[in-house]
C-alpha cells in the first residue's frame, strides 16, 4: 500500500512539474501577446533614458530574435554566444533587431537596481536593440517561462515564430539560429 501511495505522489509531482513549466509558445504562430506597462521598452532621447509601454505585438516588421532572462547575471550569460554570433553578423538594422527582455522580478532580493542600471548601459551600449524591462514578470507569467532561465526565439518579419528554445543553446543550435536568421532576412 505504501509503494503504491509514493508512486501515485511521484507522478503526481513529475506531471504538476512538467505542466507547470510547459511554455505555451508555439512554432509557426504569433507569440502570445503581452503588455509591459510598468517600465517596459527603454527609449533613448538626447542621452536620457526613458520608458514607454511594450507588446509582444508590436515584434513585426524585421527579423528578429528574442531573448527573455531572468535579471540574473549567470542567465544572462547562458546565450551570451548567441548575442556575439549575432554580433559578428553585422545584420542590416532595417532588417533585422535584437529584442531583450529582462525580467526584473525574478532577479537576486537585493540586485534590483543594479539590474535596472544594467539594463540601461545594455540599451546605451546596443542602442539599435529593443530592451525591455519587465519589473512584474508580466511577460514570464504570460508566456508560462521557468524561472531563473533564458529563453530565445526567433521571428520573422510577420511576427511568427520560428525557434524557440528555453535554456542553454549548444553550439549547433547556435548555428541553426545564425543560418535561420540569413534565410529570413533574404525572403
Amino acid at each position: 500500500m505504501m509503494k503504491k501511495i509514493t508512486a501515485l505522489l511521484a507522478s503526481i509531482l513529475l506531471f504538476t512539474s512538467t505542466v507547470s513549466y510547459a511554455h505555451n509558445i508555439q512554432l509557426n504562430t504569433d507569440l502570445p501577446n503581452v503588455i509591459v506597462s510598468q517600465k517596459g521598452e527603454l527609449i533613448i532621447k538626447n542621452q536620457d533614458i526613458s520608458y514607454q509601454p511594450w507588446q509582444a505585438s508590436q515584434l513585426k516588421g524585421k527579423v528578429r530574435v528574442l531573448q527573455h532572462i531572468a535579471g540574473r547575471s549567470a542567465v544572462k550569460e547562458k546565450n551570451l554566444p548567441l548575442m556575439e554570433a549575432i554580433k559578428k553578423q553585422k545584420f542590416n538594422s532595417e532588417l533585422y533587431q535584437t529584442t531583450n527582455i529582462i525580467n526584473s522580478d525574478d532577479a537576486i532580493f537585493g540586485t534590483g537596481a543594479f539590474v535596472v542600471s544594467s539594463v540601461k548601459e545594455a540599451k546605451v551600449q546596443n542602442p539599435y536593440s529593443q530592451v525591455v524591462l519587465d519589473e512584474k514578470g508580466m511577460v514570464k507569467n504570460t508566456w508560462h517561462l521557468k524561472e531563473k532561465e533564458s529563453l530565445i526565439i526567433v521571428l520573422d518579419r510577420n511576427g511568427k515564430v520560428k525557434f524557440v528554445q528555453e535554456g542553454k543553446l549548444s553550439s549547433e543550435q547556435i548555428q541553426q539560429i545564425i543560418r535561420l536568421i540569413q534565410s529570413l532576412i533574404k525572403k
